[in-house]
C-alpha cells in the first residue's frame, strides 16, 4: 500500500513539475490568452439581449431599426446562405463610443511575408488582436526594432469561432445598410467555416461570401433598383477595383524583393528602392476607374503604406475573384454545394 501510495504521490509531483515547466515555458501565450479570455468575457457579460433592447423604451429609434435590419439579415444568412445557426448576434453591446479590439500585423522588412503567431485551436496565425490598445503598441515596437513593418489599429468586428455569443457592436450600426449586411455575414462565415492555420483562405472565403450574401440579401430586401442597393453595388466596385490593383502591386512588389540584383544591393539601396516602387503603386491608382474618387484618394492621403500594410490585401482579398469562378461555374452558384465542397476540401465538420 505504502509503495501505491509513493508511486501516486510521485506522479502526482511530476506533474505538478512539468505543468510549472510548461507555465513558465508558455508564460506569454498564456498571459495572453488570458488578457484576450478577460476582455471577451467582459463584453459577452455585459451584453444585453437583442429582444431587451428592442423592448426598451429608452433605445433610440434609429439603434432598434438597425437591430431588426440585423435579425433579417441573420436570418437570410441561416435560411438562404446556409451559414450555421448560431447565437451570434442574438445580443448587443454599447460601446459608448470607445474602441474595444485592435489589431497588429507585421511583415518581413524585403518581402511580403508575414510574422506568424501561433495559437491553440487556430493555428498559426497572421495577426493578432489585443483588448489593450498599450498592450499591443507595445508588441508592435518590439516587432518594429526587431526590423518588421508593422500595421496597426482598430477594428469593428471579430469572430470567437462559436466559442462565445458574438455580440452586436453599437460601433457596427455607423454602417450603411450594405456594409452592415455584408460584416455580419463575413463573421457569420467564419462561424460556418474555419480551417486553421489558413489565414488567408479564411478570410479570403468570408470576404467573397460576405460581398457576394450582402447583393443577394439588398436585393431580396430592398429590390435591385432601391438606392441602398445600387450605393452598395458602387460602394463594392470601387473597393474591388482599388483592392485588384492593390494585389498586383504587391505581387510586382513581392517579385522584385526576389530579384537577385535587389538581394545584393545594400540596405540604404533596397530602402530607397521599396519606397520608390510603393510610390509607383499608388500613383498608378489614378488610373482605376471607381464611381467616388474622393474615397480613393483619402485612403491614402499623408501616409505610406508599407509591406504589412499590402499583406491586408492579401489576406482578404487576393482569392476572391478565383473563389468566385469556382463558386459560379463548378457549383452554379449554390451556396450549400459551395459550402460543402469547401468543408470536404480541408476535411472541416
Amino acid at each position: 500500500m505504502m509503495n501505491i501510495r509513493t508511486t501516486i504521490g510521485r506522479i502526482i509531483e511530476l506533474m505538478v513539475v512539468l505543468l510549472f515547466l510548461l507555465a513558465i515555458w508558455y508564460h506569454q501565450l498564456l498571459g495572453y490568452g488570458w488578457m484576450q479570455l478577460r476582455g471577451q468575457l467582459s463584453i459577452v457579460w455585459n451584453a444585453r439581449s437583442v429582444d431587451e433592447v428592442l423592448a426598451d423604451p429608452t433605445t433610440p429609434d434609429s439603434v432598434k431599426a438597425q437591430l431588426t435590419y440585423i435579425h433579417a439579415v441573420r436570418r437570410f444568412a441561416i435560411d438562404s446562405l446556409g451559414l450555421r445557426d448560431t447565437r451570434n448576434y442574438t445580443t448587443y453591446y454599447d460601446q459608448h463610443g470607445q474602441p474595444l479590439l485592435w489589431v497588429l500585423t507585421a511583415s518581413e522588412v524585403f518581402r511580403i511575408r508575414p510574422y506568424q503567431w501561433k495559437f491553440p485551436v487556430v493555428g498559426t496565425v497572421s495577426y493578432k488582436g489585443f483588448f489593450r490598445k498599450e498592450v499591443g503598441e507595445r508588441e508592435a515596437r518590439l516587432l518594429e526594432e526587431s526590423g518588421f513593418d508593422i500595421d496597426y489599429g482598430e477594428v469593428g468586428a471579430w469572430s470567437t469561432l462559436g466559442w462565445f455569443r458574438d455580440p452586436i457592436l453599437s460601433g457596427m450600426l455607423r454602417r450603411g445598410q450594405g456594409r452592415l449586411a455584408e460584416l455580419i455575414i463575413h463573421e457569420m462565415t467564419h462561424a460556418t467555416l474555419y480551417v486553421p492555420g489558413e489565414v488567408d483562405f479564411n478570410e479570403n472565403l468570408a470576404s467573397f461570401i460576405g460581398e457576394e450574401g450582402a447583393k443577394r440579401f439588398l436585393n431580396a430586401h430592398f429590390g435591385a433598383e432601391a438606392p441602398e442597393t445600387i450605393r452598395y453595388l458602387d460602394f463594392l466596385h470601387d473597393y474591388n477595383a482599388l483592392a485588384r490593383h492593390l494585389v498586383r502591386g504587391t505581387e510586382w512588389l513581392d517579385s522584385v524583393y526576389q530579384t537577385r540584383e535587389f538581394y545584393k544591393w545594400g540596405i540604404a539601396e533596397k530602402q530607397l528602392l521599396k519606397r520608390d516602387m510603393i510610390d509607383s503603386v499608388l500613383s498608378a491608382l489614378d488610373t482605376v476607374t471607381v464611381h467616388d474618387t474622393l474615397r480613393a484618394k483619402r485612403r491614402f492621403s499623408g501616409t505610406r503604406p508599407n509591406n504589412a500594410y499590402f499583406l491586408n490585401y492579401i489576406r482578404y482579398d487576393a482569392m476572391k475573384d478565383s473563389l468566385d469562378r469556382v463558386f459560379r461555374m463548378q457549383f452554379g452558384s449554390d451556396f450549400a454545394a459551395f459550402l460543402d465542397f469547401q468543408r470536404e476540401r480541408y476535411a472541416v465538420q
